[in-house]
């Protein structure tokens, strides 16, 4: 089940916002949080905080399940121009020169990623969700040689004496 975590008039061009949003699309989300924790861009600390909040709407609308066991993953995240803040800057012989400050909105999807049971990662999904206990029983049997291979030792024995 997905939830949606959404950020209005951010101060930044979209263009900026945009550079760190690619940067997490389609990461797990806890991954996700680790790379925006140390990213050096402005945005990434309002993308962050936006994960969380999209973390915690997830985690309202399924208080049943486990965030850990969840397996979230950012669905989809896109940011989109805002309104533009029209200002003059003086110029040179009475002149102006406009200055547009922009703004962005930013939308940010998660959704638990559903793995198809025939695949290689729900194998490997199978196997870590299994007891230890059952691990234990299925170890490795003894390997026993093959009588060729008993054969050409005894060969080799008796040719030695």
């Amino acid at each position: 089940m997905e939830a949606v975590a959404k950020l209005r008039n951010v101060p930044t061009s979209p263009r900026k916002m945009r550079l760190v949003a690619n940067l997490v699309r389609g990461q797990k989300v806890t991954r996700a949080l680790g790379l925006l924790k140390f990213e050096a861009n402005s945005g990434a600390a309002r993308i962050e905080k936006l994960l969380l909040s999209a973390l915690a709407n997830w985690q309202q609308k399924n208080e049943d399940e486990r965030i850990e066991d969840a397996n979230l993953y950012i669905k989809e995240i896109f940011v989109d121009e805002g309104r533009q803040l029209k200002r003059l800057r003086p110029a040179p012989q009475g002149r102006g020169h406009r200055i547009r400050k922009r703004s962005n909105h930013v939308t940010l999807v998660i959704d638990s990623k559903v793995v198809p049971l025939g695949s290689k990662a729900a194998t490997l999904q199978a196997a870590e969700s299994k007891p230890a206990a059952t691990t234990a029983e299925a170890a490795p049997k003894k390997t026993r040689r093959s009588s060729a291979a008993k054969k050409s030792t005894e060969t080799t024995a008796e040719a030695t004496a």
